[in-house]
């Protein structure tokens, strides 16, 4: 009898993301098992009764996500699974805590597409600053463009002593070079803003981050993405399915376009999907993370 391919969900949050389950279904795994409040410590043993349980023909149909909404967490996850691996018993991972992986990855990857079809301009070139900086998307974001030579600024709306505090953990992490402050007031986003060549906003949904005031300040703004897709939008001016659409509001940007929350989340949508697929299909273990989705969602 032919073995079922089957997903362990490793999620240290009280419950597994039902976003998480419908995107593992429709990718073709035949059993989705959720594991909810699981800590550091089980992953070990999580992952090793998964491996040797199968036999080698067994584990090309076993694979293991990883998820929950804390990006150092997701990380450290990843390398225990990693370390519990006992080749030829060995089985794919992929992490994506909060979808923020595969969110990040697709809004840099449309910017970045825009930056070269409107303005002929790499990522290299810009700098960028990300509002709601602190949270998963946030800091995902932060830390692809910056690995792709942004100059990134991470912005927390409360405390720059967390901004900081961020930035120098995954600075840690990954070499990257981000930077952080805080933009409490409308007057601290406007002086961030006059200095932005991109701008990524990734704050709660629900929440107007920008409004038509704040962009009046942007002096050399050449695209702007936001990922909220609840009203009011996180960017006044621009809709959900825009892809490149003249950002109105930014008066004294001239050539500035918007990217919305619907073109984002399609091309999400796919890289997600596309990358659990890639976990029944491959012949070889692959361990997928935020540097996997972007170099998928570039080529997408």
């Amino acid at each position: 009898m032919e073995k079922r391919s089957i997903l362990h969900m490793l999620d240290p949050n009280p419950h597994n993301s039902p976003f998480d389950i419908n995107m593992a279904m429709d990718a073709g795994f035949d059993v989705m098992m959720p594991y909810s409040n699981v800590k550091l410590e089980s992953v070990h043993g999580l992952v090793q009764d998964a491996i040797f349980s199968r036999g080698p023909g067994g584990v090309k149909k076993t694979a293991i996500f990883i998820g929950g909404r804390n990006l150092g967490v997701a990380v450290d996850m990843m390398e225990a699974a990693k370390k519990a691996m006992v080749p030829p018993f060995e089985v794919s991972v992929f992490a994506d805590p909060s979808g923020a992986y595969t969110t990040a990855a697709a809004l840099v990857a449309c910017v970045e597409k825009q930056l070269k079809e409107k303005h002929g301009k790499e990522l290299k070139d810009c700098h960028g600053v990300v509002f709601g900086g602190t949270g998963s998307v946030g800091i995902a974001t932060g830390i692809i463009a910056s690995l792709a030579g942004a100059d990134i600024t991470l912005t927390d709306h409360l405390s720059v002593d967390t901004a900081l505090a961020v930035a120098n953990e995954y600075n840690g992490r990954f070499g990257c070079t981000l930077k952080g402050t805080y933009a409490s007031s409308d007057a601290d986003k406007a002086r961030l803003v006059t200095h932005a060549d991109i701008i990524f906003c990734t704050a709660k949904a629900g929440i107007q981050v920008l409004n038509k005031d704040i962009l009046d300040d942007a002096k050399q703004l050449l695209v702007a993405g936001d990922v909220n897709a609840v009203p009011p939008l996180g960017i006044e001016g621009i809709k959900r399915s825009d892809m490149g659409a003249p950002l109105i509001h930014a008066i004294n940007s001239p050539g500035a376009v918007g990217i919305g929350a619907l073109a984002v989340g399609n091309v999400k949508y796919q890289l997600q999907n596309l990358l659990l697929k890639e976990l029944l299909e491959t012949d070889k273990p692959v361990y997928l993370d935020f540097r996997d989705a972007f170099a998928k969602a570039r080529k997408m």
